[in-house]
C-alpha cells in the first residue's frame, strides 16, 4: 500500500508544470483522497487517468477505503500536514 502511495506521488507531478502544491492535478486528488463524502467508485473516476490499469484502481480503492476509515480529526490533521509540507522552506513554489 506504501508502495502505491509512492508510485501515486511520484507519478502526478508529471502531470503538472506550475496552487498550493503548484500542480492543480496533484492538488485536487489530494483533497479527493481526504475527502470523506468522496466515495470509493468516485475517487477512482478522479483517478483514472493516472492509474488506467485494473490493479492500479484496485490499489487506489484500497487507499481511499483507508482514508475513509479514518475519523475527521484524522483526516483534518493530514489536511494540516499537506499543507505545513506546502508551505515549508524546502518545498518551492513556482512563480
Amino acid at each position: 500500500m506504501k508502495l502505491v502511495l509512492v508510485f501515486m506521488l511520484a507519478a502526478i507531478p508529471i502531470y503538472c508544470y506550475a496552487s498550493s502544491s503548484g500542480c492543480h492535478a496533484m492538488d485536487e486528488v489530494i483533497a479527493q483522497t481526504i475527502n470523506s463524502s468522496v466515495s470509493v467508485a468516485e475517487y477512482q473516476g478522479v483517478v483514472k487517468s493516472y492509474a488506467p490499469l485494473p490493479y492500479d484502481q484496485k490499489a487506489l480503492a484500497k487507499l481511499k477505503q483507508c482514508f475513509l476509515d479514518q475519523s475527521e480529526e484524522t483526516l483534518t490533521n493530514v489536511k494540516v500536514m499537506v499543507n505545513a509540507v506546502y508551505d515549508s522552506k524546502d518545498c518551492p513554489q513556482s512563480a
